[in-house]
């Protein structure tokens, strides 16, 4: 089992010239290796325990080679805490939020904040669902699944040209579907993100363990496990119904795509 399995991962990898020369350097002498997701996740657990800096220690990268060329989706773990201790404690009120994570740890997480605050991280991760936004930048025919060592996976992949050319296209039906409001504003910071990266970047959503969660809730309700998930394509039903103006097909889409990701989530009040 995967040890964070309730983490889906949205991750942008950039070839090896994209980075600064002394990254190059370490990035191309590193082993192309299946365990780096687990690694990453054991990584983090171990900070839950034994807080530290993330900014002391060298940190890894997840690597493709795609056709002898090399890329690199970095594990940013430093903008990435640094990230979501700002976002936590926008979520609650001063006073309440210090009870939740002692000053001492806010000064470990926070330590070489004004080095990371300008960083762009090359990895965004959700808990227990998958938004389905995400999905409208990929097609059905990018995505792969099956079974390995680590259980049920599902991994989708495409170019990033391709995600930003679907993105703009979801953006711009739900805009003139809905004018401008939450989920137009989630879709449009999801296009300015990926407009922070090479051109030649690749882009990759990988369920991680919730793969495992989806196929152990599609077969408790009679379905074919992993092979019964349309996620891209209910998403791609949907926005293709805001796009010719039929509410019934946009909703048929998405209440599929959400009642399939609600039985996951109830996995959470389940442990």
């Amino acid at each position: 089992m995967r040890p964070t399995p309730y983490v889906a991962s949205l991750r942008v990898y950039e070839p090896l010239s994209a980075f600064e020369p002394a990254d190059r350097l370490r990035w191309s002498q590193l082993e192309v290796t299946d365990s780096t997701n687990c690694d990453e996740q054991t990584l983090a657990l171990r900070r839950i325990i034994f807080p530290e800096s993330p900014t002391l220690r060298p940190d890894g990268a997840h690597i493709l080679e795609i056709d002898g060329a090399r890329y690199i989706s970095p594990w940013s773990t430093a903008t990435r805490c640094w990230a979501a201790l700002e976002d936590f404690k926008s979520s609650l009120p001063i006073s309440v939020s210090s009870f939740f994570l002692p000053q001492p740890l806010e000064e470990v997480i926070t330590a070489g904040a004004d080095y990371v605050e300008s960083k762009v991280p090359h990895i965004l991760t959700q808990t227990w669902i998958i938004p389905p936004r995400w999905f409208s930048l990929f097609i059905p025919q990018e995505r792969v699944r099956g079974r390995d060592a680590q259980g049920a996976f599902t991994v989708m992949r495409t170019s990033i040209a391709n995600a930003k050319a679907r993105c703009e296209m979801a953006h711009t039906a739900v805009q003139n579907a809905f004018g401008v409001g939450p989920v137009e504003e989630e879709i449009e910071d999801l296009g300015d993100w990926l407009d922070m990266f090479h051109p030649q970047s690749f882009l990759e959503l990988d369920y991680g363990g919730l793969a495992g969660y989806l196929e152990r809730s599609l077969l408790n309700v009679g379905e074919e496990g992993l092979d019964a998930d349309t996620s891209i394509e209910d998403v791609l039903t949907s926005i293709a119904g805001l796009a010719a103006g039929d509410g019934a097909l946009a909703g048929r889409g998405y209440e599929r795509l959400v009642t399939r990701w609600r039985r996951v989530a109830a996995f959470e009040q389940a442990m």
